[in-house]
């Protein structure tokens, strides 16, 4: 991970509230003590040095596991030609919609570009650099239903990732114990805490006696029925469009409805079938 949607060109911290005995013994070290992690990774500074990390890492895995890169969405069509030319197999372009329960107001919402004007980008070097059908593509960023992935795939990302979709699925946010909720100052589908450790269903926490509350069998039951009726709304879009295959999705399929999306992504404008050109 080079990067993410939510805060690109930043680092990470860890509070000491969440760096529980288990988590300590995890990744060594001190327990309940604020971790930060800096802006650069110490063992590589540009593309060469990540060139060689990779290989590292290959080795380090007997050459059987894929490598992936996840990078924030800021410059997709230099950033994923570098990625591609360092040798992983899938670059993760996470988008300005990327969650997140430990970033500051202002990195979620004023850096970072939109998920769906990366794909575009992200595409196109890697077609330009020759590297389309050997290095996969995953979008990731705000995507939480079918729709959403079918359009990605259009666009022309390989694969998706989801994360806070799944997290709903599993009972963030449910209504259930408002009185926890009201100590932390928000209420159920409002809740943004996950920073604190104090998750009040169990699903954002290393305290267990929050984590017992996750009634595991029912939460997998669900993720698993919003998975499938993910597949199923891509697939019926699919068939929508007259393809046999979701992964036949293409631009083609696509039209914009306003001058905004179609300037952004490349995509036609519903209509005139022209894209639009801020120039």
């Amino acid at each position: 991970v080079v990067g993410q949607g939510a805060k690109p060109g930043t680092g990470g911290l860890l509070l000491g509230m969440k760096v529980s005995e288990r988590v300590a013994d995890m990744r060594s070290l001190p327990q309940g003590v604020d971790q930060r992690s800096t802006v650069r990774h110490p063992d590589f500074l540009g593309a060469d040095d990540m060139q060689i990390k990779i290989e590292e890492l290959r080795e380090a895995t007997d050459y059987q596991v894929p490598i992936f890169l996840k990078m924030g969405a800021t410059r997709p069509r230099y950033d994923v030609a570098i990625a591609a030319k360092a040798g992983v197999d899938v670059i993760v372009v996470d988008g300005a919609e990327g969650g997140t329960g430990a970033s500051p107001e202002l990195l979620i919402n004023h850096t970072g570009i939109p998920t769906i004007s990366a794909i575009r980008a992200a595409r196109e070097a890697l077609d330009d650099c020759g590297m389309s059908g050997k290095v996969s593509l995953v979008a990731a960023g705000g995507i939480r239903s079918g729709t959403d992935a079918a359009k990605c795939l259009a666009l022309g990302a390989d694969a998706v990732m989801i994360g806070t979709g799944s997290m709903i699925a599993l009972g963030c946010n449910s209504p259930r114990y408002f009185d926890d909720y009201a100590a932390l100052g928000t209420s159920p589908g409002k809740c943004h805490h996950c920073h604190t450790g104090l998750c009040p269903v169990g699903v954002a926490t290393q305290e267990p006696e929050l984590e017992a509350r996750v009634d595991v069998p029912a939460a997998s039951e669900r993720v698993a029925r919003y998975l499938t009726a993910m597949t199923m709304e891509i697939t019926l879009l699919a068939k929508a469009c007259g393809k046999s295959s979701v992964h036949n999705l293409e631009v083609e399929d696509l039209r914009a409805l306003s001058m905004e999306a179609s300037a952004f992504t490349g995509v036609k404008m519903a209509g005139i079938d022209k894209v639009y050109s801020w120039s």
